[in-house]
């Protein structure tokens, strides 16, 4: 075990401190005891930072192991034939399962399946150098394919996670984050989608001016100003009927003016 000064502590070492800390209680002995296994803590979180809920700060298991490192000095009993690094790592280890436990919501038989399931095909990957079929992983762990299929299903609704969790092992920086890595659904931000799209824009408008005075003002006021044909009708002096008319020759031109372009707008429909 290392000190905060990164020199080696002996065994011996540390139970001469524990001792005289035991003898004069003193804190700041205590703290020292502390800074020595603090790296210890750390490590035994990261060892299972994978394990840890996205939702939750890696912070706050750590303070979790230190609260534990600080408990286990004041119990720790030298009789007992382990050493402090011993006792100590066994009670950070078993608080920080506890607490990894306190966050999962799923129940333990279902963390256990999952630990089984995920060995057998480990074992059967070894053995045949592939993946095994549904009704071979079944049979390895003692299920049929349905309840197999059951238990692989509600591993996978346990398994509620952050967006933002960082994809380990990705991104220049390391800060490429789980969001980053799905695919769109805004069509928009494909740039050779919103290319298509601003040039069939442009095409549109271009022929939008080509119709009469009296197409483009039935057109405006029956889509932007979302005017019914009566309505219309009323504001121009003509009958419903005759907007309607209107309205059918302006799509009409509109259509032969595109007429060419029709490639264009059906990739940007």
């Amino acid at each position: 075990m290392s000190t905060q000064e990164g020199q080696r502590i002996s065994a011996a070492e540390v139970l001469a401190l524990w001792t005289a800390y035991r003898e004069s209680g003193d804190r700041r002995l205590r703290d020292r005891l502390v800074l020595t296994f603090a790296p210890m803590v750390k490590y035994i979180v990261y060892k299972k930072i994978r394990e840890i809920p996205a939702r939750c700060d890696v912070e706050d298991f750590i303070s979790c192991g230190l609260e534990a490192l600080i408990r286990s000095i004041d119990r720790y009993d030298p009789v007992k034939g382990a050493t402090l690094e011993q006792f100590a790592w066994t009670r950070i280890h078993g608080a920080v399962l506890d607490e990894l436990r306190r966050h999962d919501w799923a129940p333990r038989s279902l963390r256990r399946w999952e630990r089984d399931i995920a060995q057998a095909r480990e074992r059967f990957i070894a053995l045949h150098g592939r993946r095994p079929s549904r009704e071979e992983l079944a049979d390895m762990v003692g299920l049929t394919p349905e309840q197999l299929r059951n238990q692989l299903d509600d591993i996978a609704v346990s398994d509620v996670g952050s967006l933002n969790a960082l994809v380990a092992g990705s991104g220049e920086d390391g800060t490429l984050e789980r969001i980053d890595m799905l695919a769109s659904s805004d069509r928009e931000a494909d740039p050779e989608l919103a290319t298509a799209l601003s040039e069939a824009k442009d095409r549109f408008r271009a022929a939008f001016q080509r119709l009469p005075d009296r197409e483009r003002r039935v057109a405006v006021l029956l889509y932007v100003q979302n005017m019914t044909l009566r309505e219309i009708g009323d504001v121009l002096g003509v009958s419903e009927s005759r907007v309607c008319q209107i309205h059918t020759q302006l799509r009409r031109t509109l259509r032969t003016l595109l007429e060419e372009d029709a490639a264009l707008f059906s990739e940007v429909a």
